[in-house]
C-alpha cells in the first residue's frame, strides 16, 4: 500500500500545478470546492487506508495536467460528494453554478459501472456515459481521470476485483481515451491494465526493457544528436526528442501479431516537432537522406488523419549501427492534439468556442448511440466499443480517392456501408486494386476498393452478412434494411424461431399465458408488442438465447400459480429446473443451467479449472463440452455464430470434490538438473504428474511442460509461485495448448 502513496497528491500540490500551468483559474472557487470536499469526506478513507480527500485532489491534478478549465477542476474535487456524502446537486448548483452541478451529476451517473455485474447493467451505464459525453465532453474527461487514478492505486484490492476493473478499463475506458486522442491517459491505462491481466507477460517485457534501457537510452540520445545537428542547418526552431514504446504496445505486437522482439521496429522512436507542414516534409527528406528507410514502413497521417484527428508523418529507418527506429514528424499544433486530443481545446485554446469543430470531433458518439436504438442485446454495445474504437485501423481508398478509415479486420461489405447505406444495400461484388475479390475480402491499408452495385430495388443484403461484417455501422444498416423491407418475413421467421426455442426448453403455454410470460420481458426491453419482438429476433435486434433464463423464470411462476389454483400439484411436471441435482454436478464439478443427467466433459482444448469463467456447448451425440470463455474455440460473438442455441450457460458447483488435469509451461535457462529440480518441487507439493516433456530452444533457454492434477485456479497459483522460485526459471504459466510433445 505504501507504494501507492506516490500517486496521491494533496491540495498544495494541486496549487503548485496550477501555478505552473498557463490556465487562467478561479482560485477562490477552486479553494471553496476543496474546503467543501474536505469537510464532507471528513474521516472517510480509501481501502488502502489513506484519507479519501486525497483521491479527488489527485483527480483534480490530472485534470490540471490536461489543461482543463476551472469548472472541470471544481467538478473533479466534488465528483464523489453527491454520491458519498449528504451534499445534494441543488447545493452544488447554488454554491458553484449549474455547469459544475451538471458535470458532477454526469460523473455520478456513470460512476458505478461494474464489470462483474449483469451485462445489462454495465451496458446501460456505458450508454449513459456516451449520452453524457455527447452532452458535455468534460464529463468523460473527468471520469477518465478518475479511472486512471483508481488504476494507479488498485494494488490494495483483492486479485479478482483488480482483474475485473483492469479488464473493463482495457475494453471500455482505454478505447474511449484513444478515440478522444488523449494518448497519455490511454497508454497508462493500457499498461496498468496489462499488469493485472497478464502479469507474467508484463514482467517479461518490463525486464527486457530494464535490461536494455541503458543501451536504448544511449542509442536514442545519439540519434537525437545526429538528427538535431543535421536538421538545424536547414530548419529553424525544430525540437527533437525520443521515447521507448509502451509495454502494452510491445505486448500487442508480441502476442496479438505473433512477432518477436527483433521484429518490432518501433520500440525506439524519435520525434521531430517543427513549425509548418512544409517543414515536416523537409525533415522527412533529411531523415531519409541520413538513414536507410524500411520499405512499406512510411505512413502519412498528415494527408490522411486518424479518426481521433491524430496527424503526423511516421517512417522507420535503420540506424548506422543496424538498429531500426521510428521517426515521427509533426507541427507543434499537431503535437498538442496528439498528446491531449480533445483536451487540447482547453489546454491550448484551439478554438474552444468553435462549436462546429467540436461537434465534428464528437460525431462518432452520436453515431454509436444511433446504432444502438434498435439493439436489444446489451452485450453488443460493449463489443461495438471494443471494435469501433480500436486503435488498430486500416485506411482504404475509393476509386475517386476518398479515404475511408475502418477497424482492423473490416471487409469489403464494411467499406460499402461506410460509403453509403444504399451502396451497401445494392452491393453485388467488389474489386480490390482493380481485381475482383469476394465480398468478405478483408481489406488492407492502401487498398483501392471499388463496390459493384445492382439497380435500386433489384437486390438487397443477405442475412449472412451479419456474420461477416466487422463494424457496428454496417451491422446496424443491414438490420435496418431487414427491419424496413422484410417486416412480414421477419415476423414469420422470428415467430418460428421463438416457438422452436420454447419447444426445445419445454415451455408449453396457451396464447394468453404466453403473453403473460413475455410481458415483463418486453417491457424491460422496450419492445411494444409480440410482432415487434418476433421481427427483432429475425433481423438481429434481439438475441433469443440470452432471454431464456428470464423466460424460464416467468414460466415457472405461471406454472406454480396454476398448480396452486388447481390444487393438483402432482399433475404438473415442470420440465425446466434451475439447479441440477447434486449428482449432475458431482462428476465434473459443473452445473449446466436447466439441464440434468447429461454427459458433461471438460474441453481438452482449454482445460478449464474451477475459478475460470466458463460456457458450455451442446455437441451432437457426445454430451456437453465445457470451455473457458476465453477459449479460441468459443465464438467472440455467440449470438452471431452458426448455431447460438447450442451454447448454454454453465457455472462451477459450490462444492467440488474432484481434481482436474491441466498443462503448465515453464521457461528457464537451460542447465543440468533443471527437470529434476522442477519435478522435485512438484513432488514436495504432492502434485501428481501425468506426463512431462522438455526441449531446448537453442538460445541457452529451455521449455518444460508438465501435465499435472490440481484442485482449482487457486491451487494452480500456489504451484506456479513455488516453481518460479526454482533456479533459472524465468516464467511459469498455464497453457491452453494442452499438448505434451
Amino acid at each position: 500500500m505504501a507504494a501507492n502513496r506516490k500517486y496521491y497528491q494533496d491540495y498544495e500540490e494541486l496549487c503548485e500545478l496550477m501555478d505552473k500551468s498557463s490556465g487562467d483559474y478561479d482560485r477562490e472557487k477552486i479553494e471553496r470546492a476543496y474546503r467543501l470536499a474536505e469537510k464532507m469526506h471528513g474521516d472517510q478513507r480509501r481501502i488502502s487506508g489513506v484519507p479519501y480527500i486525497l483521491h479527488p485532489t489527485s483527480v483534480a491534478c490530472i485534470i490540471v495536467d490536461l489543461g482543463m478549465d476551472t469548472d472541470s477542476v471544481v467538478a473533479a474535487l466534488l465528483h464523489d460528494v453527491v454520491e458519498d456524502t449528504p451534499v445534494t446537486l441543488e447545493e452544488v448548483s447554488a454554491q458553484f453554478g449549474e455547469d459544475v452541478a451538471h458535470l458532477v451529476d454526469g460523473v455520478t451517473k456513470i460512476s458505478k459501472i461494474a464489470y462483474t455485474e449483469k451485462e445489462e447493467r454495465q451496458a446501460e451505464n456505458v450508454r449513459k456515459m456516451l449520452i453524457a459525453m455527447a452532452d458535455d465532453i468534460r464529463v468523460i474527461i473527468i471520469k477518465l481521470a478518475d479511472r486512471l487514478h483508481n488504476m494507479r492505486t488498485i494494488d490494495c484490492m483483492r486479485e479478482q476485483k483488480r482483474r475485473d476493473i483492469a479488464l473493463e478499463t482495457m475494453e471500455v475506458f482505454a478505447p474511449i481515451a484513444h478515440r478522444l486522442g488523449i494518448k497519455a491517459i490511454k497508454d497508462e491505462m493500457e499498461d496498468l491494465s496489462l499488469q493485472y491481466l497478464d502479469p507474467i507477460g508484463y514482467k517479461e517485457i518490463e525486464t527486457y526493457l530494464e535490461n536494455n534501457i541503458a543501451d536504448g537510452q544511449g542509442f536514442i540520445k545519439k540519434i537525437i544528436a545526429q538528427i538535431s545537428e543535421r536538421v538545424a542547418k536547414d530548419i529553424n526552431g525544430a525540437t527533437v526528442s525520443g521515447r521507448v514504446k509502451s509495454i502494452h504496445g510491445i505486448y500487442k505486437k508480441l502476442i496479438v501479431q505473433g512477432k518477436s522482439l527483433q521484429e518490432i521496429y518501433d520500440i525506439y522512436a524519435v520525434r521531430v516537432i517543427v513549425d509548418t507542414v512544409f517543414d515536416c516534409y523537409n525533415v522527412l527528406g533529411i531523415v531519409h537522406d541520413m538513414f536507410q528507410p524500411l520499405p512499406s514502413r512510411f505512413k502519412d497521417y498528415i494527408s490522411t488523419p486518424k479518426p481521433n484527428y491524430y496527424r503526423s508523418l511516421h517512417t522507420t529507418v535503420i540506424g548506422t549501427d543496424g538498429v531500426p527506429f521510428e521517426v515521427q514528424i509533426r507541427t507543434r499544433e499537431m503535437h498538442m492534439t496528439a498528446e491531449y486530443g480533445i483536451a487540447a481545446h482547453w489546454k491550448y485554446k484551439l478554438g474552444l468556442n468553435n462549436k462546429s469543430s467540436m461537434d465534428e470531433q464528437l460525431a462518432w458518439i452520436r453515431k454509436m448511440l444511433e446504432n444502438q436504438e434498435d439493439n436489444h442485446d446489451p452485450a453488443r454495445l460493449i463489443k461495438d466499443i471494443k471494435t469501433d474504437l480500436s486503435s488498430d485501423e486500416v485506411f482504404v481508398y475509393t476509386p475517386r480517392g476518398k479515404l475511408i478509415n475502418l477497424p482492423m479486420g473490416s471487409t469489403a461489405i464494411d467499406v460499402a456501408y461506410a460509403i453509403h447505406s444504399e451502396v451497401g444495400n445494392r452491393m453485388l461484388g467488389a474489386k480490390a486494386n482493380y481485381r475482383i475479390v469476394p465480398i468478405d475480402y478483408v481489406v488492407k491499408t492502401g487498398d483501392i476498393i471499388e463496390i459493384l452495385t445492382g439497380k435500386e430495388g433489384s437486390v438487397g443484403p443477405s442475412r449472412d452478412w451479419l456474420k461477416i461484417v466487422k463494424t457496428s455501422d454496417a451491422r446496424n444498416k443491414i438490420r435496418q434494411w431487414f427491419k424496413r423491407e422484410k417486416r412480414e418475413e421477419n415476423i414469420v421467421l422470428g415467430k418460428a424461431e421463438f416457438e422452436k426455442e420454447c419447444r426445445r426448453n419445454g415451455i408449453d403455454l396457451g396464447e394468453a399465458e404466453l403473453m403473460r410470460m413475455m410481458e415483463p420481458i418486453l417491457k424491460k426491453k422496450n419492445i411494444p408488442n409480440m410482432e415487434n419482438f418476433y421481427a427483432s429476433i429475425s433481423y438481429g435486434g434481439t438475441v433469443l438465447w440470452k432471454l431464456l433464463p428470464r423466460m424460464k423464470e416467468e414460466y415457472l411462476k405461471i406454472v406454480s400459480e396454476k398448480e396452486r389454483a388447481d390444487g393438483k400439484e402432482e399433475e404438473f411436471v415442470v420440465p425446466i429446473i434451475e439447479e441440477p441435482t447434486r449428482s449432475a454436478a458431482s462428476k465434473s464439478g459443473v452445473i449446466i443451467e436447466g439441464m440434468d443427467d447429461v454427459d458433461i466433459k471438460l474441453a481438452k482444448c482449454c482445460t478449464p479449472l474451477p475459478g475460470d469463467d466458463i460456457i458450455a456447448f451442446i455437441t451432437k451425440g457426445h454430451g456437453i463440452s465445457v470451455h473457458k470463455r476465453s477459449c479460441s474455440n468459443v465464438p467472440e460473438n455467440i449470438d452471431e455464430c452458426e448455431d447460438p442455441t447450442r451454447w448454454v450457460t454453465a457455472k462451477w458447483a459450490e462444492s467440488i470434490n474432484t481434481y482436474f488435469s491441466t498443462v503448465i509451461e515453464i521457461r528457464a535457462i537451460d542447465r543440468t538438473g533443471l527437470v529434476a529440480d522442477l519435478s522435485g518441487q512438484l513432488g514436495n507439493m504432492k502434485i501428481h504428474i501425468h506426463n512431462m516433456s522438455s526441449r531446448a530452444l537453442g538460445n541457452g533457454k529451455a521449455v518444460v511442460r508438465f501435465n499435472i492434477t490440481v484442485r482449482d485456479k487457486s491451487h494452480l497459483r500456489d504451484i506456479i509461485s513455488r516453481l518460479v522460485s526454482v533456479k533459472g526459471v524465468t516464467s511459469v504459466e498455464r497453457t491452453s495448448k494442452g499438448a505434451i510433445w
